[in-house]
């Protein structure tokens, strides 16, 4: 399991990431927000640590922009901005639990493991994602409309579960080209277009309703008219 700790100070990141290697963790280590940022965005990490106050971007600004991206991967705040109004904050931005500064390790440990429980528990729950009579099943990797059958490429697989994830939302090419993709710039070729168009094929076609629309000038949109 990767867990990933945002930290300036090396003294305090040293400290987290013995302690967590030493139960069983894989840990990299971000010394500025925007690394831990870039770090982050892949959604991989099993778990994200990370310090509120960061050069280059403080804490709750990267917890916001990893959520407006659609990565999900659960966060523990630890910091020392201690108060109320702090922990909301933190909550709010999307992080899953808060702790000080000062701090024991058991504790963190013990919150960690209790976050990533969560999580996993929520993952199975969301191993099948539907849209009308469109099915997706993650486990054994099959999609079906109205019970029938649909064979996908990978590519295309991917490409429907971030469409189905995002149900009802409108999903930039941009959005597709990093989450599915994993392309942090524009390739200036129709990789996009070309899957999308396949896929409204295998998706859409012998049915009564469209599934996937178009939203001219801004994106595509997965939704149960």
């Amino acid at each position: 399991m990767k867990t990933l700790v945002i930290e300036d100070d090396p003294q305090t990141a040293l400290y987290v990431t013995e302690g967590l290697q030493t139960h069983g963790h894989t840990v990299c280590w971000a010394p500025t927000g925007t690394d831990g940022f870039e770090q982050a965005r892949a959604g991989d990490c099993a778990l994200i640590i990370v310090d509120r106050m960061l050069p280059g971007l403080d804490g709750l600004t990267l917890v916001k922009s990893l959520r407006d991206i659609n990565v999900h991967s659960p966060v523990l705040f630890l910091t020392t901005m201690d108060g109320l109004d702090a922990r909301v904050e933190g909550l709010n931005a999307g992080g899953d639990d808060y702790l000080t500064k000062p701090f024991a390790m058991s504790e963190l440990l013990a919150r960690a493991n209790a976050i990533m429980r969560r999580s996993q528990m929520i993952g199975a729950m969301q191993s099948r994602l539907r849209v009308g009579d469109l099915q997706m099943d993650l486990l054994v990797r099959t999609v079906s409309r109205d019970g029938q059958p649909i064979e996908l490429q990978p590519q295309e697989f991917k490409l429907l579960e971030y469409l189905m994830r995002n149900v009802g939302r409108i999903v930039t090419r941009t959005m597709l080209l990093e989450s599915v993709w994993g392309l942090t710039f524009d390739p200036h070729t129709n990789v996009v277009e070309s899957h999308m168009s396949r896929l409204r094929a295998k998706i859409d076609r012998g049915f009564e309703a469209d599934l996937i629309h178009t939203v001219r000038g801004s994106g595509y949109v997965v939704r149960a008219d």
